[in-house]
């Protein structure tokens, strides 16, 4: 008689993405609704159609859509 150890398989949760509206995008980001349109049509934020008019964005992606600003680190000439 031979021992196996058996794992238990513990099932994948799904991640349902979180999707806003404009609105919704725009209060978060601070920003106005006509900007965040303009980041969609020149392609910085991904957004997607349902329907006929209205429009959704992930806020993972909303998120991924903001720019780190670089910062210098200033040495002092003491």
């Amino acid at each position: 008689m031979t021992t196996q150890s058996k794992t238990a398989r513990v099932p994948k949760q799904r991640v349902t993405p979180v999707y806003l509206t404009l609105d919704e995008a725009a209060d978060l980001m601070s920003l106005s609704k006509k900007t965040i349109r303009r980041r969609i049509s020149d392609g910085t934020i991904p957004a997607y159609k349902c329907g006929r008019r209205h429009i959704r964005i992930r806020l993972d992606e909303l998120e991924d859509a903001l720019r780190r600003i670089p910062t210098t680190h200033r040495e002092d000439a003491s």
